[in-house]
């Protein structure tokens, strides 16, 4: 797999408590892009994701990403509105690594 897939982990604080959350960068990138969209701290949406989880933090941030770029939350880069298809730089990295990586077994 190429570098895009190696987790980065970052320290976060939820409800006062500090955590740490491993997540590929493409991930971070685009929770970043989410949080400046929602005019809110990166650390205050972990903090909504955290909230409303029913798996393990890291997974639910996955999904929520997923879940943001499927709905059309997250703008093609330079677009909005009718133009904005989807989030391109953080899909096209997301693609990059999928078409990088080694799905075969045993």
């Amino acid at each position: 797999m190429t570098s895009g897939s190696t987790l980065v982990k970052h320290s976060v604080r939820i409800a006062g408590h500090s955590t740490s959350v491993s997540l590929e960068q493409a991930f971070w990138i685009a929770l970043r892009e989410i949080a400046a969209q929602r005019q809110q701290s990166v650390s205050a949406l972990i903090g909504a994701i955290d909230a409303a989880r029913d798996s393990n933090l890291s997974s639910a941030i996955r999904v929520f990403v997923l879940e943001s770029c499927r709905c059309g939350i997250l703008p093609a880069a330079g677009k909005s509105g009718a133009d904005a298809v989807a989030p391109a730089p953080v899909l096209a990295h997301l693609a990059e690594n999928l078409k990088a990586a080694d799905f075969r077994t045993g």
